[in-house]
């Protein structure tokens, strides 16, 4: 018995000898989590200390039309960009007849007080406060904007304020750490931790330049233009948009990458605007039913849909129907990346494009010019409405049997299939005004005062129309596509 005791003590002995290894292993391993998570800890904290003293509260002040305009049952003519922005509501809920404030975030990009911000925060504002989170206000001046990119930039008088950095937007990774910094619903001071869900999202309808950021980092109303940052604490994307069912935050969130934001803002800074190269085409993706129709045995580039006139495309010899499979001997991946790097070259660069024409391959130059040329972008409008028009005529009115004191453009070719088709335009049709906004129509005499009412209209994505017919005036909206 005693014995058999022994042998008993010498196995219990034994067995936890060898689990001691294991025992071991397993509080090491608790360990190394518990320091993990200590110092992913700390890292946020890091960056919480060196980014909120940098991300600013901007209260924009609105004209009371603002809020009048959007409650009105013509509110079709407000751009349904800020049905899925983060409009920060208005903070000043009283009667329609007062002045609106609306919030948003935005950070230093330099030390002598140079803020980014998103265009649509500060979009129409009359009077524009930045509130650092020391609780100092400044009063701040629009240095320029760029509504294709929603970015703006402002100013306030000082010095030694705290910037940020900008990191490379190129070399993030799906499943990185990032870290959104803003104020929303104005609370300040506000950081919240997710991951890149996903790169160059585009096609979205929310911008004309699109290569957004995904993150599932928590963005609400009030955090738009706020930073988006990685663990090295360098700005690589400005908070821009959500998408959502309710008007908060579902867990897609889109920033401006910091490559896109950073040439815009650079520019604005040195010359208070944005010049971007023009090529002058008219784009469509070639799909598989186009590329099976064509006789081409793969999906690759993007096709001329129209070439504008007078354009850089045009005088190096694109025409319609060509397919651009490569420029300086990249490929064309899709329609929406080629247009964002069209857009981010200089006015005056040289192009190398690789074409494929009737089943040959061509190879050709084109030098852009700026993009900034109002001529050229209205020009470009009209063509995407499918309009040709011509100056009505003292001849041209008796003939058409309008009377002799009207003025406008006529309508003299639509294009099959445009928008101005859709909406039933025709031939002779008289366009005798714009609208810009509600309380601002431009009224037409001939083509150049057509052209410049374009100009004004923006990138609102619908044109509308003041048409004359058979002695009625008519409102006639075109959505841009």
């Amino acid at each position: 018995m005693v014995h058999k005791k022994q042998q008993l003590m010498i196995l219990l002995c034994s067995f936890a000898f060898a689990i001691q290894p294991l025992i071991a292993e397993q509080k090491a391993e608790a360990g190394l989590g518990e320091n993990v998570l200590e110092q992913s800890s700390k890292a946020f904290t890091k960056i919480a200390k060196t980014a909120i003293p940098a991300t600013v509260f901007i209260k924009a002040t609105q004209p009371p039309s603002e809020q009048e305009a959007s409650e009105s049952p013509f509110n079709f003519f407000n751009d349904d960009l800020f049905q899925k922005f983060f409009r920060g509501g208005p903070l000043n809920r009283s009667q329609p007849s007062q002045p609106q404030i609306a919030g948003g975030s935005g950070f230093f990009v330099s030390s002598d007080g140079f803020i980014v911000t998103n265009y649509h925060v500060i979009k129409e504002a009359k009077q524009i406060t930045v509130v650092l989170n020391d609780g100092r206000e400044f009063s701040a001046t629009v240095t320029g904007s760029d509504p294709r990119t929603d970015l703006a930039v402002l100013k306030v008088e000082g010095t030694n304020f705290s910037p940020l950095q900008f990191g490379d937007s190129d070399h993030l990774d799906i499943g990185e750490w990032v870290i959104a910094i803003g104020n929303p619903f104005a609370l300040e001071s506000s950081l919240t931790v997710g991951v890149v869900s996903a790169k160059g999202r585009q096609d979205l309808g929310i911008t004309a330049f699109e290569d957004f950021i995904q993150t599932d980092a928590a963005i609400n109303p009030g955090n738009s233009g706020g930073p988006l940052l990685d663990i090295h604490n360098h700005v690589i994307g400005v908070n821009t948009a959500i998408m959502t069912q309710t008007g908060g935050y579902m867990g897609i969130g889109l920033a401006i990458p910091s490559k896109m934001a950073k040439h815009v803002i650079d520019q604005i800074i040195a010359h208070g605007d944005v010049k971007r190269a023009y090529l002058g085409v008219l784009l469509q993706p070639l799909d598989k039913e186009l590329a099976d129709a064509m006789g081409l045995d793969k999906q690759e580039g993007v096709m001329i849909s129209d070439v504008i006139k007078e354009s850089p495309a045009e005088k190096a010899g694109l025409k319609q129907g060509d397919i651009i499979s490569s420029y300086d001997n990249k490929p064309v991946k899709n329609m929406a990346a080629f247009r964002n790097d069209i857009a981010m070259m200089s006015p005056g660069t040289e192009i190398k494009l690789r074409v494929l024409r009737n089943g040959k391959t061509l190879s050709i130059t084109a030098s852009m010019s700026s993009q900034i040329d109002g001529g050229t972008v209205s020009a470009e409008i009209i063509q995407k409405l499918g309009l040709e028009i011509e100056n009505l005529t003292p001849e041209m009115a008796s003939r058409l049997g309008y009377p002799a004191d009207l003025r406008g453009v006529v309508i003299a070719k639509v294009k099959p299939g445009s928008p101005a088709a859709k909406v039933n335009l025709r031939p002779p049709f008289l366009i005798v005004g714009v609208v810009i906004d509600w309380n601002h129509q431009k009224r037409i005499s001939n083509a150049t005062d057509f052209k410049e009412a374009l100009k004004a209209i923006g990138d609102k994505k619908h044109v509308i129309l003041i048409v004359h017919h058979q002695n009625y005036q008519r409102f006639y909206t075109l959505k841009l596509g």
